[in-house]
């Protein structure tokens, strides 16, 4: 028997509604997030996205997904259904926990998505939260002997600062040089939105207390070093290899911090007077050798501009996820684009702000999101980033401020019917 019509589904569309982080901290006990718990901090930005849009009922809200790299105590037991009840979300919405290392969030927004435009949810909240600080990179991990034994991974493919020196043994066109240039301007890039007010309006205040401090009030990122230079950055060692070319200056460093997102149907957001910040267009990830794992972005890349039908011509934006300056630059080389082309990260990245790896992925849509609204003349843009034990993943987003942005969504709704 032929499915009925009434069970028929189509594909909708997804929109990216709001997008809001933490101010990043430095991990450990100095770092401003010292003795705050990670679920707090994610609950934070929860609450965050359902002030900034009252039109949107909680009941409405159909997930809740968080990410985390370690989960356990404070980002353990659920974190997705936990911090929805702790954000005062209806007992009725569900939330689950999800990881991809680095791109966890990203993973988050993209898996969400997908139930979105298949029907099974109209609005959800996607996110990513780390506390480098309480759960350090690799804590408690323990790496099946197989790996090592059968020579499945490289022992040096689990320090992702030996990956990065790999790359730079690959591509040997990309020199400390180069990094340490690339390190500079992402600090000045960084400097510069802050001073344009590009940065704060993403920025949910964060109240801590310190016992013999006191409480403070957190409305900054704590990690940036504007006014470092090239010559600052050559002075620094290199932890990965004597004479090697990874340093703290032009690598992300250990950090604290959450992201929250809400995405929608571009039905229910019309339904619910939410704002559209850009449409999701395709997405993928891919597989690499996990001793390169910085390479990930490219096959992604390439993956999602096929799925999509375009070209990397098409894309005016660019948010590449720094956790290595080496890794942003084979990327780079890779599609012919220059170090400093002012399409690529103009707000600065992850070598400047910071890396809290699950939360980093919402990093990277609000700062596009904000560069679309800034840019109508742009019609794409990508968020991608490289994950530990070799992977990629990129986003390709549709600027709704473009010209043509009524066009292709009706186009999308005329093939849907047709499809019907």
């Amino acid at each position: 028997m032929s499915p009925s019509r009434s069970a028929q589904r189509n594909v909708r569309d997804v929109v990216f509604v709001d997008g809001v982080r933490t101010p990043f901290g430095k991990a450990g006990d100095k770092g401003i997030y010292a003795g705050t718990r990670a679920d707090d901090l994610v609950v934070k930005c929860i609450r965050e996205l359902m002030r900034r849009n009252p039109s949107l009922p909680a009941d409405r809200v159909d997930e809740v997904a968080i990410a985390a790299t370690t989960q356990t105590g404070d980002q353990g037991l659920t974190i997705g259904r936990t911090a929805a009840l702790l954000a005062g979300l209806p007992r009725t919405v569900p939330g689950f926990a999800i990881d991809r290392m680095c791109a966890g969030a990203m993973t988050a927004v993209t898996t969400t998505a997908s139930g979105i435009g298949f029907g099974a949810y109209d609005v959800v909240i996607a996110g990513g939260v780390e506390h480098m600080g309480n759960h350090p990179m690799g804590a408690g991990a323990d790496p099946n002997p197989r790996f090592m034994s059968e020579r499945l991974v490289d022992p040096a493919a689990l320090n992702m600062g030996n990956t990065a020196e790999n790359l730079h043994d690959r591509f040997p066109a990309i020199t400390k040089d180069r990094t340490d240039a690339y390190a500079a301007a992402s600090q000045a890039k960084l400097a510069a939105a802050y001073s344009n007010e590009q940065i704060q309006h993403d920025l949910v205040p964060v109240a801590t207390m310190k016992p013999g401090q006191g409480w403070a009030l957190h409305t900054m990122d704590e990690p940036p070093r504007p006014g470092t230079t090239v010559a600052d950055l050559a002075e620094l060692r290199t932890p990965f290899r004597a004479h090697g070319r990874v340093t703290a200056g032009n690598a992300a460093g250990l950090n604290d911090g959450a992201t929250a997102a809400v995405l929608a149907s571009a039905e229910a957001a019309e339904e619910l007077g939410l704002s559209v910040k850009m449409r999701l267009v395709s997405y993928a990830f891919a597989g690499v050798e996990p001793e390169v794992m910085g390479i990930g972005p490219v096959p992604a890349t390439e993956k999602a501009l096929k799925n999509a039908g375009l070209g990397i011509e098409d894309i005016g934006l660019f948010e590449i996820n720094e956790a290595f300056a080496v890794q942003v630059l084979s990327f780079l080389d890779h599609f012919g684009i220059a170090d400093d082309d002012s399409r690529v990260n103009r707000y600065g990245g992850a070598i400047a702000v910071g890396h809290p790896l699950a939360s980093s992925g919402v990093r990277l849509m609000n700062q596009l999101a904000r560069q679309f609204e800034e840019d109508p003349t742009v019609r794409y843009g990508i968020t991608t980033m490289c994950i530990g034990l070799g992977m990629g993943a990129t986003v390709i987003w549709e600027n709704p401020h473009h010209a043509d942005y009524a066009s292709s969504t009706a186009d999308t709704a005329t093939t849907e019917g047709a499809a019907a």
